[in-house]
């Protein structure tokens, strides 16, 4: 992991660190605590805050909603939706067929010259834009 300078993070590796996952932290902990560290940056897009936020917020647990909101806006470069990511977004869906959270979450970190994405969606391993790396071979 070290090899890579920018790691973009699919929402899944947020959630298995946030929710202390029994399978998944001790492979994702040690790349978190990397990018606290500052030894490597980590980049996600703004879907990922939505799709953290759904259900602190359906639990009504404000505090939640505001400790991850500034979790990830301290400690990631986050990525806004513009036309070019949307663009990018639109040419991966189109080339293989991926949804739009995914690709948007590709984009994203693709824009922003991400070495590598790190997922659990076996799915993305085909796309050759950028390296992606599923967390259960970390």
């Amino acid at each position: 992991m070290v090899n890579y300078r920018r790691i973009g993070l699919d929402t899944n590796v947020l959630i298995y660190y946030i929710e202390e996952h029994p399978v998944f932290l001790e492979k994702v902990e040690p790349l978190i605590d990397w990018i606290a560290d500052g030894r490597v940056i980590g980049i996600t897009s703004y879907v990922t805050l939505l799709e953290l936020l759904v259900k602190p917020i359906k639990e009504k647990r404000s505090d939640l909603v505001d400790q991850y909101k500034k979790i990830l806006t301290s400690q990631l470069e986050m990525v806004s939706l513009d036309e070019s990511v949307s663009l990018k977004a639109a040419e991966l869906r189109a080339k293989y067929g991926i949804k739009t959270p995914d690709a948007i979450q590709l984009a994203s970190v693709i824009s922003k010259n991400g070495d590598a994405f790190i997922t659990n969606d076996r799915r993305l391993e085909t796309i050759e834009e950028i390296r992606v790396l599923n967390i259960r071979d970390l």
